[in-house]
């Protein structure tokens, strides 16, 4: 496992461990973390090769996780690969990684990518599509970081709406903790959003998908998290 050396990679490093409970002695057999700022994560991924790990998990942002993928790739090292969801953006990961090497690349998603043309005439992506070309023609209308940015200001809309007149904070927050079956426009069909004041998680629902030289692909049913918040 590759992870960024802070509260983010760290994260995944522990969920990970308490997902995998008493096998995870056994299973994870290499732990290596990198700095934000190092130029790459070359030797890092050489060092992982080198246990015979024959899967690996980047837990790590757009950069590294681009630059792990082309030197497994180099290096002719073929192990199952499950990447971040926060690093799966085609132009800012995949492409610099290289379209060919990061073919079989795994990972998750609960919405909707604007590049698969399954959803070409879906009507939640075409009002994105047309917001970005009002808005914001310049962005990059197929990067996940914009969709991501969108849907975060639609859910804000939504919560705000719940308010009504009341715009206090204590109602704020009260209606940002009682969000119940909440589909955004990039929610994949059966995926929705709920909340509780004891649980601020938005993203509890998931599904696979593996990149195909081209694009993401879906496969598999909804995964849900069910365990407890923290």
């Amino acid at each position: 496992m590759l992870y960024q050396n802070d509260d983010f990679g760290k994260d995944y490093l522990n969920g990970i461990k308490s997902g995998l409970g008493d096998k995870a002695a056994k299973m994870v057999v290499a732990e290596f973390s990198y700095e934000v700022a190092e130029p790459t994560v070359d030797s890092q991924i050489l060092k992982i090769k080198d246990v015979g790990a024959d899967l690996f998990f980047s837990a790590a942002t757009p950069k590294p996780t681009a630059q792990a993928i082309k030197k497994i790739a180099e290096v002719g090292w073929k192990p199952v690969q499950i990447v971040s969801m926060k690093a799966t953006s085609i132009g800012s990961a995949i492409k610099p990684a290289g379209l060919e090497d990061a073919k079989g690349v795994i990972s998750t998603n609960y919405g909707k990518e604007p590049l698969d043309p399954e959803w070409k005439d879906d009507p939640g992506v075409k009002k994105y599509l047309a917001f970005m070309e009002k808005y914001y023609p310049e962005g990059d209308k197929y990067s996940n970081f914009n969709t991501y940015a969108y849907g975060a200001a639609q859910l804000l809309v939504y919560v705000l709406e719940q308010c009504g007149d009341d715009l206090t904070r204590e109602n704020v927050l009260k209606q940002a903790t009682s969000i119940k079956d909440y589909q955004a426009d990039f929610s994949l069909p059966g995926i929705k959003f709920s909340t509780s004041p004891t649980d601020y998680r938005l993203r509890k629902q998931f599904r696979m998908m593996r990149f195909n030289g081209e694009r993401w692909e879906m496969f598999g049913p909804i995964v849900e998290d069910a365990g407890p918040a923290g």
